[in-house]
């Protein structure tokens, strides 16, 4: 197995090597393999007379170094262990960057994780021109801090400031800022890459290339060279904590690594690199946060895919927000479009607004032909004289069974006999949609999530008639959408909306009880949620949450639980949420809604409010959304336990920290999970009773994971 070829190509006459990555895998990754192996390419470089200078090049297509290979991690078992493969790399880059002949990275593609701090410790860094070619420090993302140099050679490189944000936030800079801010040295179209590194190699070693490295202007030197820099820590702390709320461990350790570098040198600054990075793998969030990026990683592959039928042309009913979303997603995975709604006017509307989204993203993944291209394959339509060769229609009209029916019938007067035909509902099972259709198996659920475009979950729903190929079709075209993907059983509010509509429910009883509207939501961002339960209530809209709580309302009553009908009735009275201005905050325009509307706490027992504590709220809430994923389970409304945790994480925001619903559990114990809610059940109701299959695994000492 080998990831590095050195080659002279045509610069033999000159002295320059090119050094070819190409890993066995897909996309370069830098394992501990790879990087010893690399040492072994320094050995050859220094040995080599006839070798003056190199140049590093993937021959990957489209990628460059995607990072560390995170499989390694599963097999970490002490700090020790990993502080001496952290050494083990600082000293190779170390090597690389001091070594005698000059080496140039030739980045196109993603340069990103250790593939950053590769090229940070280059000579000479060339990039192309190209919107796939980006660069990220994204560590942060599993509760991780860059581990081979670049919280020292990143800030060094691009000052302090600019580094602490990449650092922690771990996003993607592209090639034209990348040069601005000095990340990069010089920029060139693909086609001419190489050769432009293979030119600068040569230029560097007569001494004509000498790179300018100093995009900082006085106010930023003054802030991070001299004893004003403890106030760029400072505000970092404070936009850390606030953002964060003290639930990840890694963005502190990210600031202090950062500042002992800066503070007491290079040296320090790797150690303090070694000694976070190894104490970071081990913590609760990290682990978690590398569980969900392998649970993710596992749902974006179809195990379906060898019965499913080519997707080549899909129809989406319904162009406003969610339906052109679907329409411009099903664009960028290379499907032809139909958009279609009640007239052309406002089918072309939608394509404007798909226009408009994709317009903002050139220069950052996507280029001006990329956006007409994808664009063009978006057609608005009025009628369905064009659905007959459509592979999969994707129905987004309004939450209501019968208008749903109506334009399935429609679309089956029309249809090819093979059309896969997908529900975009929340909560409708799908058998109620498929009652009059002709061809009720072919009839599947696709629930998108709200911006379509930005939120990665794909929840697709099946019922006792859905064929393989049927699934495997679903499931495939919402891969080429870029979706994250879970499979789930027909149901009332199948699994993402059946645990929301519990969670928030129990917000609106916690109001009913004489709580405050901003304790409760707060309560539930420092546990973890972007925002807090109530205030999603208004974003989604109070009527939409209503209108699920009607669906819900039969299938739990069963149970025993009775729903709140608060929101029924503050809907009734005119209150919609923020699409009307009218809800539990206050909406002004151009301003943030942090005010509570006072008028609304009348639909709650007035304005006397109490304090629950913030422990009482979050344990009521969590709970209750934790234990109906385990009845969800029981019940094979999911398949795994992995699919619960991608759907509430990626869906409906769960803390990432924590892992999802299941790996909460496992964290806190099962036995302790069910004496609390048994606790909670005695105090409040049957709605708290234990799933039994989280008391059955309880009493046999079972966990989620192993």
């Amino acid at each position: 197995m080998t990831y590095f070829d050195i080659e002279f190509d045509a610069q033999k006459d000159k002295g320059i090597a090119v050094i070819y990555l190409d890993g066995p895998e897909k996309v370069n990754k830098l394992s501990t393999a790879a990087m010893r192996e690399f040492n072994e390419v320094l050995d050859a470089l220094e040995q080599e007379s006839d070798i003056r200078a190199a140049v590093l090049y993937s021959r990957k297509k489209d990628s460059f170094i995607v990072g560390a290979d995170i499989e390694e991690f599963k097999n970490f078992k002490t700090p020790e262990e990993v502080k001496e493969l952290i050494k083990e790399g600082h000293d190779l880059f170390n090597r690389l960057e001091n070594l005698s002949k000059p080496i140039v990275a030739a980045v196109h593609g993603p340069a990103v994780g250790g593939g950053l701090e590769l090229i940070l410790a280059c000579s000479y860094r060339l990039a192309s021109e190209h919107p796939k070619t980006k660069f990220a420090l994204p560590e942060v993302n599993l509760g991780l801090l860059p581990g081979l140099g670049g919280c020292q050679r990143l800030p060094n490189l691009v000052g302090v400031q600019k580094g602490l944000e990449l650092i922690l936030t771990g996003k993607n800079i592209y090639a034209k800022p990348a040069k601005k801010m000095g990340l990069v040295d010089a920029l060139m179209h693909p086609p001419g890459l190489l050769r432009a590194a293979k030119e600068a190699a040569e230029q560097l070693l007569i001494g004509k290339l000498k790179p300018k490295r100093d995009p900082q202007g006085w106010r930023d030197k003054l802030l991070e060279r001299t004893p004003l820099s403890r106030i760029v820590y400072q505000q970092a702390e404070e936009s850390v904590q606030k953002r964060t709320r003290g639930n990840y461990p890694a963005p502190p350790k990210i600031i202090e690594t950062i500042r002992t570098g800066q503070e007491k040198g290079v040296k320090a600054g790797l150690q303090a690199e070694a000694d976070n990075f190894a104490e970071l793998v081990f913590t609760p969030e990290s682990k978690a946060l590398v569980h969900l990026f392998f649970a993710k990683n596992a749902s974006e592959k179809n195990l379906y895919k060898d019965t499913a039928k080519e997707v080549e042309h899909v129809g989406v009913l319904g162009a406003g927000l969610m339906g052109a979303g679907i329409a411009q997603v099903s664009a960028e995975g290379e499907h032809e479009v139909l958009l279609k709604d009640m007239n052309f006017e406002t089918a072309a509307k939608g394509k404007g607004g798909i226009w408009k989204d994709l317009s903002k993203r050139v220069g950052r993944g996507r280029s001006e032909f990329e956006r007409d291209l994808i664009a063009g394959r978006v057609t608005p339509v009025e009628d369905y004289n064009s659905f007959d060769q459509v592979d999969l229609v994707i129905e987004a009209v309004l939450e209501d069974v019968g208008l749903k029916q109506k334009v399935l019938s429609e679309v089956e007067e029309v249809a090819k006999e093979d059309l896969v035909f997908a529900t975009n509902t929340s909560s409708i099972p799908i058998k109620e949609v498929a009652a009059k259709a002709k061809r009720p198996e072919q009839v599947v659920g696709m629930h998108y999530f709200s911006p379509v475009q930005k939120l990665p979950l794909l929840e697709i729903v099946k019922t006792d008639k859905t064929p393989d190929w049927v699934l495997g079709t679903a499931f495939q075209a919402g891969l080429e959408q870029g979706k994250t993907v879970i499979v789930v059983g027909d149901a009332p509010g199948f699994y993402t909306t059946r645990i929301l509509s519990l969670f928030m429910n129990e917000a609106l009883v916690m109001l009913e009880e004489g709580g405050d509207i901003q304790e409760i939501d707060k309560a539930m961002k420092d546990f973890g949620f972007p925002v807090g339960p109530i205030k999603l209530l208004d974003e989604v809209g109070i009527d939409v949450g209503a209108k699920i709580s009607e669906v819900m309302r039969p299938f739990l009553e069963e149970r025993g639980i009775n729903l709140s009908s608060k929101g029924k009735d503050v809907v009734e009275a005119g209150y919609k949420g923020r699409k009307n201005k009218q809800g539990f905050y206050k909406y002004e325009e151009g301003k943030k809604s942090k005010e509570v509307n006072g008028e609304i706490y009348k639909f709650f027992g007035g304005s006397g409010r109490k304090q629950f504590g913030k422990e009482v709220v979050q344990e009521r809430l969590s709970l209750m959304m934790v234990n109906e994923a385990v009845r969800c389970l029981e019940e094979e409304v999911l398949g795994s336990a992995r699919d619960g945790d991608v759907g509430a994480v990626f869906g409906l925001g769960f803390p990432p920290f924590l892992g999802g619903p299941f790996w909460y559990l496992d964290r806190i114990g099962l036995g302790e999970a069910v004496a609390r809610l048994e606790k909670l059940e005695q105090q409040h109701g049957v709605r708290f009773k234990p799933a039994s299959l989280l008391k059955e695994y309880a009493q046999e000492g079972k966990r989620f994971y192993n």
